[in-house]
């Protein structure tokens, strides 16, 4: 088996977030015809809505991993941003 590149690793990250994006894409379309003096959210696009928008997010944050380790093997950015703390320094 072939190792995975990190610029296949980085292809497969974005199909990740574009794949929710789309999936989320079409249950807010539901969820917007929803008139809400009328009717509520169907129970069907709110379970999907719970799985796509904990999908999204996961994807999101491999993608942001992805990129941030580029950017770091770069020198682009420090390294406690990619250790997980955002950033935010204490």
């Amino acid at each position: 088996m072939a190792d995975v590149t990190e610029i296949e690793a980085l292809k497969a990250s974005l199909r990740g977030v574009r794949s929710t994006a789309a999936a989320l894409s079409d249950v807010s379309k539901r969820v917007e015809s929803v008139d809400p003096h009328q009717a509520d959210v169907a129970e069907g696009d709110l379970d999907a809505l719970q799985n796509l928008t904990l999908a999204n997010a996961l994807a999101a944050q491999a993608l942001r991993g992805f990129v941030e380790s580029m950017l770091k093997r770069r020198g682009k950015i420090a390294q406690a941003t990619v250790e997980g703390t955002g950033g935010i320094e204490e």
